[in-house]
């Protein structure tokens, strides 16, 4: 993070050519805090999870089945299959009806499945150097005290599963050092003029007229040089790490986030319904739990429905509370110029 500040150093005569973009120091430059010495050790950053509770016992296969035996999903009749592809086909513009009316039901294949949502909200911390311009603030250093431990930072925790991310500095943990991209000068060379303050014409080329005219340049009167626009002529530009200040103040930063995670299981079955679907589908509640996680446990129904139309048998599901309808291969479809989605 790198707060900006005005003002600008005076010029210098002997600047190094320096890239803008604030890069990190050097890590021999800044001096070791025990509490995070690993920071120099793992690539100046690294992301901690707050020690794990005692996992809890998982759930058995057999509980599935004691679920689904309270089962209170009512069965789907000949008449409400019938119904729910009516309403599916009526919903599709280049699906007839004709075979929706006409089919003949053979058989209803019928399963109640489980569907198990668990969403934890987990808090993560990471820290890192970073700086910003040393404007004569106060410093809160290493003689102040000892750095405490990430985990030891007391911080306000957001309202439950409400994400969030937060960037605290460490207390005792600032340094005060000379800026390590212009070192200590404030200011660079600009890289447009390499310092000379002119550049060549655009126009001309630097050749002081235009081709095939024997007029002198308009553009640079002549003299096939222009002020450049880069550093407006100055031959250096002020420091983009350190905006002038010359010096950084560098200190350990802490950034917390709070994020949701989602683990879904739905329970095995024997028919050939897209499992994407039923992730989806809408299903009747047998258990919820929002303690310290959400927990919820589902009931889906899923209907397998074969039928006979015109001499062929085909076959569609009806799966969700709502009847939602997913088709195999629906006999009675036919396009007019039309693009299906």
């Amino acid at each position: 993070m790198i707060i900006c500040h005005g003002g600008l150093a005076q010029s210098v005569v002997d600047l190094s050519f320096e890239a803008e973009s604030p890069l990190a120091p050097p890590a021999e430059l800044l001096e070791r805090l025990p509490s995070y010495d690993w920071l120099f050790q793992r690539g100046g950053q690294q992301i901690m999870f707050p020690p794990l509770e005692a996992p809890g016992r998982p759930l058995e296969q057999r509980c599935w089945s004691s679920f689904l035996e309270h089962s209170r999903v009512p069965l789907v009749t000949e008449e409400v299959a019938r119904e729910a592809l009516l309403s599916f086909v009526s919903s599709k513009c280049c699906y007839g009806s004709t075979a929706a009316g006409d089919l003949i039901i053979q058989e209803l294949k019928q399963q109640t499945l489980c569907r198990y949502r668990l969403e934890t909200f987990s808090e993560s911390r990471i820290s890192e150097w970073t700086f910003q311009p040393f404007t004569n603030q106060s410093v809160d250093g290493p003689q102040r005290g000892t750095s405490p431990r990430l985990w030891d930072i007391k911080v306000q925790v957001p309202p439950m599963f409400q994400e969030d991310t937060r960037k605290f500095q460490v207390p005792h943990s600032s340094l005060v050092k000379e800026c390590h991209k212009c070192h200590g000068r404030g200011r660079y060379k600009c890289s447009g003029c390499h310092g000379a303050g002119m550049v060549r014409c655009p126009s001309c080329s630097g050749a002081k007229r235009k081709a095939k005219q024997s007029r002198r340049c308009q553009m640079c009167s002549g003299s096939g040089r222009r002020r450049c626009s880069t550093c407006s002529g100055r031959g250096s530009k002020t420091c983009a790490t350190c905006k002038g200040e010359k010096r950084l103040l560098h200190f350990i930063q802490l950034v917390i986030m709070w994020k949701n995670s989602l683990f879904e299981f739905v329970s095995e079955h024997r028919l050939n319904c897209p499992r994407e679907l039923l992730a989806k589908a809408k299903g009747e509640s047998l258990f919820k739990d929002e303690n310290t996680a959400r927990q919820t446990i589902e009931l889906i129904p899923v209907t397998e429905v074969h039928y006979w139309y015109r001499g062929q048998t085909y076959v569609y599901y009806i799966y969700g509370t709502d009847h939602r309808v997913h088709v195999v291969d629906y006999p009675d479809r036919y396009c007019f110029g039309c693009t299906i989605i």
